[in-house]
């Protein structure tokens, strides 16, 4: 079947990666929490697309410790509520522009759960499935993109639930099915489960 192609320029370029809640660590020593959607992961390196103007890239430029935390599907709700809020204060002007409010306490207004880690000082989220402990290797910022960075990371340490696991070090592709951000509307391995605040 023969397909019409048409040229465009979308706002936006999430076509459907999966979402993350990224652990960074405060200057006071607690944790914040960032939902991301753009990240891959190829061996024991996993990079981050991670917003400039945000506390996750502060608190990464100081400290370069993290936990990826990777939601399934039925915890976007709790992934939503986070998504209104940054860790910055004062929030940046186009983060203000975009409805974005100051929160520290992310934790208590998404109703997730803190895990102290194991290799790393910012704590994991009980509840993802999937836990990676990880330290910055590289960090960059494209010239062609500046309100972005590119954070490259080392794999430190893995947690997951064992409901997921198959033996003793595979997950399981049948029992787990990541949150997917497909152009800011919230999807598992199937039908649709909400849409993001901006959408």
């Amino acid at each position: 079947m023969n397909q019409k192609i048409k040229d465009i320029q979308p706002s936006i370029l999430y076509y459907g990666t999966p979402v993350i809640l990224l652990s960074t660590l405060n200057e006071d020593g607690s944790t914040n929490l960032s939902p991301l959607s753009s990240s891959w992961a190829l061996g024991d390196c996993i990079v981050l697309g991670v917003s400039t103007g945000g506390k996750a890239f502060e608190n990464m430029q100081r400290q370069k410790q993290c936990v990826i935390n990777v939601p399934d599907p039925s915890l976007w709700r709790h992934v939503e509520k986070l998504a209104s809020f940054t860790g910055k204060q004062p929030v940046p002007e186009e983060k203000k522009r975009l409805g974005f409010k100051y929160l520290k306490e992310k934790f208590a207004a998404s109703g997730l759960t803190p895990a102290a880690s194991h290799s790393v000082n910012p704590d994991r989220i009980t509840e993802c499935p999937i836990q990676v402990e990880a330290e910055a290797a590289n960090i960059r910022i494209p010239e062609h993109s500046p309100f972005f960075a590119v954070i490259e990371t080392k794999v430190l340490h893995v947690h997951a639930h064992e409901r997921i696991i198959k033996g003793e070090n595979h997950i399981d592709p049948e029992k787990w099915s990541p949150l997917i951000y497909n152009f800011r509307h919230y999807f598992g391995l199937g039908s649709e489960l909400g849409k993001t605040f901006r959408a």
